[in-house]
């Protein structure tokens, strides 16, 4: 997501939540009074979306001070101060919900996705997510997956052809479906294949390919099937993965693991908006 469309992302969302105005905080808060707040991890995790959650704050008031205290992609302890905010208080209670929103999402992913990533330490295998994303949040949570350690994989249909088991039953085999999208879409475009079994192993391993995709195999399965491809084409496991299998389907030897329940299932981490000062203005009430 560029800079323009994530301003724009950022106005709809405000305009979602704010409407015509924050009727709550503008019958309580005066006009030029002026707060200090932080943004506060309220348990252990990854932090990915502080540079989206000043942005916030900046489009309701450009003049607000945004100041990050630790890095995206950063692990943080229970407790840990994450960001500093400085401005007019009715800017910061007004964007408070949208910028949480936010930050804790894609806060939940990041700390998922880095659990994933040590699971699989010192093996040659990537972590990889898919586009089981929130609608309108795909660029932000696939953003998240990388700020926690993880890979993406391709961030929409116009990003590379993966024939699944629909569209090769539609084209009459893998066959007919590789040499359909060949045609199509040229050699410069990546390829992927889904296979079930080892007999369709065999088969895409007969047409041109770039990557395979095996899924939902067993352990032994898998092992079988990365030895019959041999390192010609690039191989992903996927289906069921889980924290408890994860290493040993990574040991099968495969290139990568695809999980959808980086972004379709990630609880969001535990962050709350705290003021902490008063700066000058009339006083709140």
């Amino acid at each position: 997501m560029n800079s323009i469309q994530l301003r724009q992302f950022i106005r709809d969302v405000l305009n979602e939540d704010v409407g015509s105005g924050d009727l709550t905080t503008e019958s309580i808060v005066p006009v030029n009074h002026k707060s200090v707040a932080i943004l506060l991890a309220k348990q252990e995790g990854v932090i990915a979306g502080l540079l989206v959650a000043e942005m916030v704050f900046q489009e309701l008031d450009p003049s607000i001070r945004f100041t990050m205290l630790v890095k995206e992609g950063e692990r943080v302890s229970k407790g840990t101060e994450i960001a500093r905010i400085e401005g007019l208080t009715r800017t910061i209670l007004t964007g408070e919900r949208v910028a949480l929103n936010l930050l804790q999402r894609m806060s939940g992913i990041a700390t998922l996705t880095r659990q994933l990533v040590d699971l699989v330490e010192g093996l040659p295998c990537h972590v990889l997510d898919t586009r089981k994303t929130t609608p309108g949040l795909r660029q932000l949570e696939k953003y998240a997956v990388r700020m926690g350690g993880g890979t993406n994989h391709r961030f929409g249909l116009s990003h590379g052809v993966m024939l699944k088991d629909n569209h090769i039953a539609m084209a009459g085999s893998i066959q007919k479906a590789v040499e359909a999208v060949r045609k199509r879409v040229g050699h410069m475009v990546q390829v992927e294949v889904e296979a079930d079994t080892l007999e369709q192993v065999k088969e895409i391993l007969m047409v041109d390919v770039n990557a395979i995709l095996l899924d939902n195999m067993s352990v032994d399965t898998l092992r079988e099937a990365v030895r019959m491809i041999d390192g010609r084409v690039w191989v992903e496991a996927s289906g069921g993965i889980t924290p408890e299998t994860i290493r040993g389907i990574a040991e099968t030897g495969v290139d990568a693991v695809s999980l959808g329940f980086l972004t379709h299932s990630a609880q969001a981490l535990d962050i709350s908006l705290d003021f902490v000062e008063e700066l000058e203005g009339d006083s709140w009430q």
